[in-house]
């Protein structure tokens, strides 16, 4: 499997993972995918699929084998080890924070990880554990090339009106700024609509990727207008356990009532967004399932803020000409999809309510002036994609 690029996608609680060999004309072929999810939780699992999508592997470990994201990393490489007969060419990983200055994928090297792992501040939750893997592997075997590609990147197209705060220029220039996030998904996205959404590809569309972590993106051209998200990952949309959108003066609060900023921190990335406002779960199923009227709160808040939001990047771009879904949430849960078309339909969104398919890409009626689609996100085969152009670059 020497022609091969394999693809890390570590996050705060699962580690995904896809390997990619080389076509013709060097197309990338998905050989396996997997996960290993529930890392610090009581039944981590790793789960594999083949090409076809039948699993072939199916695993669960005691909490003790994954109790961080180092020991998943130690069982996902033994699991790699065993089915690999050859190192890939490279390797190809998510980073979540490239701050102003990396604006494309880069090779790893000691400066470059030096330089993100001064980013972590930004972007706590992710950046630690997306770093992780690069400096294991790097390790264990320093000759294969790593790249790395940034959520950040497809966002600097931004005009600067959009990535400002309104603070004074000079935090600007120490990089205080709207940078945006998701950025590998909205990427993907954009080079899938010209297939699946032909009229509205090159047009005014807002793509909501709708996850764990959640923002929503305006889309001109393909290229990224505006972003929910702005300095850290914590802007914008309400999350799992993020609150997004918050008066500044609430973290001014938590300290005159002395949280201490680490305190503060944990508390708006682990204890906030849809986890804090039911008191019950972070897990849109659990909230659909749930009678309990903080659940409908929780869920109502949520299409509430995704409604506006929506409307708001529209306002960036001087129009909207269709609308995305993608990621968990975006692409599984319709009932929230649902009632997000319902708030949107004054801007003209006609939901079709007989289409239950989520195989189905459109998701409104023929007569609807904004259509809305479901498409599923592929940040792995976006990384891959970026892995090989480096590598073809310094071979060149």
């Amino acid at each position: 499997m020497r022609d091969t690029i394999l693809v890390i996608n570590a996050g705060s609680s699962s580690i995904k993972f896809q390997l990619f060999g080389l076509g013709s004309g060097d197309a990338l072929d998905r050989r396996f995918k997997g996960q290993i999810e529930g890392i610090g939780g009581s039944r981590p699992r790793l789960e594999v699929k083949d090409a076809s999508g039948k699993v072939t592997c199916d695993q669960v470990y005691g909490p003790e084998q994954a109790a961080d994201v180092k020991g998943a990393q130690d069982l996902l490489g033994g699991w790699l080890v065993q089915q690999i007969d050859e190192l890939p060419i490279a390797v190809g990983h998510r980073v979540v924070h490239g701050g102003p200055d990396f604006v494309q994928p880069m090779l790893v090297d000691d400066t470059l990880l030096d330089r993100l792992e001064a980013l972590v501040p930004l972007a706590p939750l992710h950046q630690p554990n997306n770093l992780a893997p690069i400096r294991s592997i790097r390790d264990r075997r320093p000759e294969l090339p790593q790249v790395a590609c940034f959520d950040t990147a497809f966002h600097r197209s931004h005009p600067a009106v959009a990535d400002h705060f309104a603070v004074p220029e000079e935090l600007y220039r120490e990089g205080v700024r709207r940078y945006g996030f998701h950025g590998l998904s909205y990427e993907y996205i954009a080079t899938r609509l010209p297939a699946v959404a032909p009229a509205i590809a090159r047009g005014r569309v807002v793509v909501a990727h709708l996850g764990s972590g959640c923002s929503a993106c305006a889309m001109a051209g393909g290229r990224s207008i505006d972003s929910t998200m702005g300095f850290t990952a914590l802007d914008g949309l309400p999350m799992g356990t993020r609150p997004g959108q918050l008066d500044a003066g609430v973290v001014l609060y938590l300290m005159q009532q002395g949280k201490d900023a680490r305190a503060i921190e944990h508390f708006l990335y682990h204890e906030c967004g849809l986890k804090g406002l039911s008191g019950l779960s972070n897990d849109v199923r659990d909230l659909l399932a749930s009678d309990d009227p903080r659940a409908k709160l929780a869920l109502d808040y949520f299409g509430y803020r995704t409604a506006q939001a929506i409307a708001a990047l529209a306002s960036s771009m001087g129009g909207l000409d269709g609308i995305v879904f993608t990621a968990g949430i975006g692409e599984h849960a319709a009932p929230v999809r649902a009632d997000i078309c319902r708030r949107c339909r004054w801007m003209g969104v006609d939901l079709d309510e007989e289409r239950k398919a989520d195989t189905l890409p459109r998701i409104t009626t023929e007569a609807s002036a904004v259509p809305v689609f479901v498409v599923p996100t592929n940040e792995e085969w976006m990384i891959a994609r970026h892995t090989l152009a480096v590598v073809r670059a310094k071979q060149a």
